[in-house]
């Protein structure tokens, strides 16, 4: 067994358990929110002989610092895994999704924040946080350097990078933003990120052996056609929508052009009387977990728990497994010291976008007007620009104004997000959206 240990937040039905598991990590604690995808992982860590406990509920439900547990009002205790080797989570991705209304720390189910703050109370020597590119982008600067601040004041050194799946031997177009912070320098010095293994090859390939499984005339027609590409960015959705479909328009004119009906989930591949002419197939449960990572391979063997909708949304929310090991297996060999051995500022990931109008805020002293502003940000911002930036700030932190016209000043006030507190308008929302929430 690994001496390496891990506690998984939001773990889901076990993309990334599994991920982590192949890369050398075992587990101490799985947490998940939805009791279907919980018993999936309990079923396959059971199978593999993890010792590993399975809590369910609402992973921010925790004791304060010190404080009792009480299984009434707990899910789960931090203070029982201070100084674990790894704290890694795929916190809910719906706050900075560009297919949603990138609300940030305005929407209930945002926890980035908050396991950032975890930091500071369980000192893991290691942090791995997956999200959707969606955080990449500039709507998110000022808040991913917030992270980066937060963690710096935790006294860890962090990164940021965009991985694709595909990269990582997925046959999916399905770019993931990573995070990974270290505690210990000589720990840092060694992390590199993982070199690229492209899967080769297209959606027939990937699927040819179960699209003709009951032996379907049309299978090699269909390989032909579908081998055109890898398979478009898979969509679980949640329990706020319907059932299981592949995703909005226009994924689903992405996939009728490999020959797929992304019109639902189908039972069973297509059977030898099936007409072969003009005949589009539905994907199968089995077919859509080989797309995600869980590849016709000993090694990523998994069975789901639940309905066929459920099934589908466990698939489809996961982070593939190939790559939650190939970025555990760098965390690895950065925490054994067995990583190339390197100058940290040569990790600086290029998606790293500072908002110079934020920094501009932090860094003063006391209340400054949009000239002062946009002269301490280097002059780069064109004054027409100036209130479009601060709106988008106002979204994540308390922007504190005074005055009118070019007298008007401007402060940076409290960061808005989740980080734990009694008080936040957090816990009122996620209590009304409880049963939707996924």
């Amino acid at each position: 067994m690994s001496e390496l240990r891990v506690v998984e937040i939001c773990a889901g039905a076990g993309g990334q358990s599994l991920g982590l598991h192949l890369a050398g990590f075992e587990h101490s604690l799985a947490v998940e929110i939805d009791e279907t995808a919980a018993q999936t992982l309990r079923t396959n860590g059971k199978r593999l002989g993890w010792d590993m406990t399975v809590a369910v509920g609402d992973v921010a439900a925790v004791p304060e610092r010190g404080e009792k547990f009480d299984e009434e009002r707990h899910v789960w205790n931090p203070d029982d895994h201070v100084g674990i080797d790894l704290l890694a989570g795929g916190v809910p991705c719906p706050p900075f999704s560009i297919a949603g209304k990138q609300l940030g720390t305005s929407d209930e189910r945002d926890l980035f924040a908050w396991a950032v703050e975890l930091v500071g109370r369980m000192r893991p020597r290691a942090l791995m946080l997956e999200n959707v590119r969606g955080l990449s982008m500039p709507r998110f600067a000022a808040y991913r350097q917030w992270v980066k601040d937060r963690l710096k004041e935790h006294g860890y050194w962090s990164d940021w990078k965009l991985l694709e799946a595909r990269d990582y031997g997925v046959p999916q177009l399905r770019p993931r933003f990573i995070l990974v912070a270290l505690r210990d320098e000589s720990d840092a010095r060694h992390f590199n990120w993982p070199e690229k293994t492209p899967y080769v090859g297209g959606v027939g390939d990937s699927l040819y052996d179960l699209m003709r499984v009951h032996d379907w005339a049309g299978a090699e027609a269909w390989r032909e056609t579908a081998n055109k590409g890898i398979a478009p960015t898979i969509v679980g959705g949640s329990k706020k929508h319907g059932g299981a479909d592949l995703g909005p328009t226009r994924a689903k004119r992405a996939w009728a052009e490999l020959g797929v009906d992304a019109m639902g989930i189908a039972n069973d591949a297509p059977h030898p009387k099936v007409h072969t002419r003009d005949h589009t197939p539905k994907l199968t449960i089995d077919m859509v977990k080989i797309l995600q990572g869980w590849l016709d391979d000993g090694d990523y063997a998994w069975n789901f728990e639940g309905k066929k909708t459920s099934q589908y949304r466990q698939i489809g929310n996961a982070f593939p497994p190939p790559v939650a090991r190939a970025v555990g297996a760098s965390i690895r060999d950065a925490l054994t010291g067995k990583g190339r051995l390197k100058d940290l500022a040569e990790t600086e990931a290029e998606v790293m976008q500072h908002e110079p109008i934020y920094v501009a805020l932090k860094e003063a002293d006391g209340p400054r007007t949009a000239k002062e502003l946009i002269r301490a940000a280097g002059g780069a911002i064109h004054p027409s620009d100036f209130e479009q930036r601060v709106g988008l700030l106002s979204r994540d932190f308390d922007i504190k104004t005074d005055g009118e016209g070019e007298a008007r000043t401007y402060m940076l006030g409290a960061f808005k997000g989740f980080v734990g507190q009694d008080d936040h308008g957090r816990h009122l929302a996620f209590a009304r959206a409880r049963n939707r929430i996924s």
